[in-house]
């Protein structure tokens, strides 16, 4: 299905009829849009899984539709506090992936070709601030009077960038409505549903000590045109997560790889034709680098379920051999 997740299809979506399927997250990872990296890092598929069925069934209990149906373990479909040992898959509806004419025509059972942003501060790694610094965005289309590195908002906002496109394009706000065919109405919708799983998202990592700084959603219609949740949430891939002010998101990933060339051949050559195979094969993490890696991702799951499904030390055990490493 994609870089990092599988999906194996139980039953087709057809027509305004959702299908059925299961998510496998894999011990891949992606980063900078590149695709598949060189390495697997243990413990990351079944950490993302655990932390975003936590989600899901959270923001269920908000009153919000998702498409997600449980945890799949020992061949039963199980909720969060009925798995005693992580697994790496959910079940969940599908949905049809349609192209920008395609949606116009239709009514529901599809995904919304958007990435929903939502942030909360703009940290140094920002790319609002990287677009601001190339004169490609003013702090007045956010609503703001300034944008600078490490700012923490006052209010949330909400940016947009494209989902079914070769390389995330970022959007403004009349094309992000523009090319998903939303009406103003569910546009609107759109931007408080991803607000208030903000809101909540934000409230429980902070009961670890963790700051969400910003993150990422997809949404898609059901068969009769409901906003549903999909894909994966609040996990340390969708997220960018500050842990005593240092990034125990995915960040960690890209802050080693900013400092080979390899990065520096994709700054120049990313967006052109064929820039995967331009770039060359990345460089594999030393073995330090993926064994911290595989430690943040599974204190992350452990301190944010509040269930201690990973055998390693605290967040903040890993995080202060991070710091001496990176």
């Amino acid at each position: 299905m994609g870089s990092v997740k599988d999906v194996v299809v139980i039953r087709q979506p057809k027509g305004n009829r959702t299908g059925l399927g299961d998510f496998f997250f894999s011990d891949r990872y992606s980063v900078f849009d590149y695709g598949i990296m060189p390495d697997l890092i243990d413990l990351k598929g079944k950490s993302l899984c655990m932390i975003s069925a936590y989600f899901f069934e959270k923001i269920e209990d908000e009153g919000i539709k998702t498409h997600y149906l449980g945890l799949v373990s020992k061949g039963k479909v199980l909720r969060f506090d009925e798995v005693d040992e992580p697994t790496n898959v959910f079940r969940v509806k599908l949905v049809r992936v349609l192209n920008y004419e395609q949606i116009k025509k239709e009514k529901g059972n599809f995904l919304i070709p958007l990435e929903v942003i939502y942030r909360n501060s703009i940290p140094a790694g920002s790319s609002l601030l990287k677009r601001f610094q190339e004169g490609k965005i003013k702090p007045e289309d956010f609503g703001l009077k300034e944008i600078k590195a490490g700012m923490k908002l006052e209010n949330p906002i909400i940016d947009f960038s494209t989902k079914i496109e070769d390389v995330d394009r970022y959007l403004t706000y009349s094309e992000a409505k523009e090319i998903s065919g939303l009406k103003d109405d569910e546009f609107d919708e759109l931007k408080r549903v991803a607000l208030k799983i903000n809101k909540m998202i934000t409230t429980e990592v902070s009961k670890a000590g963790i700051e969400n700084e910003d993150g990422k959603l997809e949404f898609a219609f059901d068969g009769r045109r409901n906003l549903m949740v999909v894909d994966a949430v609040g996990t340390p891939d969708e997220c960018r997560f500050n842990f005593e002010g240092f990034e125990v998101s995915k960040e960690i990933l890209r802050a080693y790889y900013r400092k080979t060339d390899w990065y520096e051949k994709l700054k120049v050559l990313k967006g052109k034709e064929n820039w995967r195979e331009l770039v060359g094969t990345p460089p594999k993490l030393n073995e330090r680098v993926k064994s911290l890696s595989s430690k943040i991702y599974a204190a992350l799951c452990n301190e944010i379920t509040g269930k201690k499904f990973f055998d390693v030390p605290s967040l903040k055990e890993v995080v202060k051999e991070v710091r001496e490493v990176l």
